[in-house]
């Protein structure tokens, strides 16, 4: 039989062909939740401050698949005609379209704003916001690959605190954060979006270790209030060694400028 023209411009795929493979397998998501590391260690963090030239401060992070950069502009006069003594935080969370499996939308919804505001909270209390009255600083995160919203919460208040102190913005202390889900019986800090799933709740904290307080608290599922403390007294033992790479890493970009 005779071709016709659109036949012959088709470029035909190869004899043997094999479909897609999907994660959806329950056998996949068992390989997935297998831990390389212990249940009390967390993955390894790089964190480059500076990262933006055009920001007044900026910083990116990277834990394994988790990536997010973070910049930040002000303190700059707010554009409300009302006086406030106290400065005004903004914080806005975007994910990449190519962040996620599926390609997300360039439009914000309701989990980058939930994002941002569990961010916010984390940082709002340790900037000094009555040294800037009728101001405003804004804090832009980029989520350029995802591996779980607990992860993104923790990573996404490490950089933008470590972006706040790279603006030279008065901060009572640096901002550590670390989250934990309970995956059967286990406690494991740090989960990845596979455990975070297979888990029956998750608890992200966040702190100033150097003043010993606690600025924000988030968890979700169901778990008993004995694994609620645990998980937090696990979370805070572990924001004391994020809080040095935070300190080392600012000190190190520092010395280099």
């Amino acid at each position: 039989m005779a071709q016709s023209a659109n036949d012959r411009r088709r470029i035909n795929g190869p004899e043997e062909s094999f479909p897609p493979v999907f994660d959806d397998d329950d056998e996949d998501i068992k390989l997935k939740t297998q831990r390389s590391r212990a249940p009390g260690d967390i993955r390894p963090i790089f964190l480059q401050p500076g990262l933006i030239s055009q920001a007044n401060g900026s910083a990116y992070i990277e834990t394994e698949k988790t990536k997010i950069a973070c910049a930040v502009y002000g303190p700059r006069q707010s554009k409300t005609t009302t006086y406030s003594e106290k400065g005004r935080l903004n914080v806005e969370v975007k994910f990449a379209p190519f962040s996620c499996t599926r390609r997300r939308a360039p439009m914000r919804d309701a989990e980058d704003r939930s994002i941002g505001i569990a961010i916010h909270q984390a940082i709002v209390s340790s900037i000094r916001l009555e040294l800037f009255p009728k101001s405003t600083i804004d804090v832009f995160i980029t989520i350029i690959e995802n591996d779980g919203i607990e992860g993104c919460i923790a990573s996404g208040s490490l950089a933008a605190s470590a972006a706040l102190a790279d603006a030279g913005i008065e901060m009572l202390g640096l901002v550590a954060s670390c989250s934990a889900a309970i995956v059967g019986d286990d406690i494991q800090l740090d989960p990845s979006e596979a455990e975070a799933r297979a888990s029956s709740g998750t608890v992200i904290l966040a702190c100033m270790p150097a003043l010993d307080s606690i600025t924000s608290i988030w968890q979700s599922g169901q778990m008993t209030a004995d694994l609620s403390l645990k998980c937090m007294e696990q979370c805070h033992e572990r924001c004391i060694d994020i809080h040095s790479i935070v300190a080392q890493s600012l000190l190190e970009h520092r010395r280099t400028d």
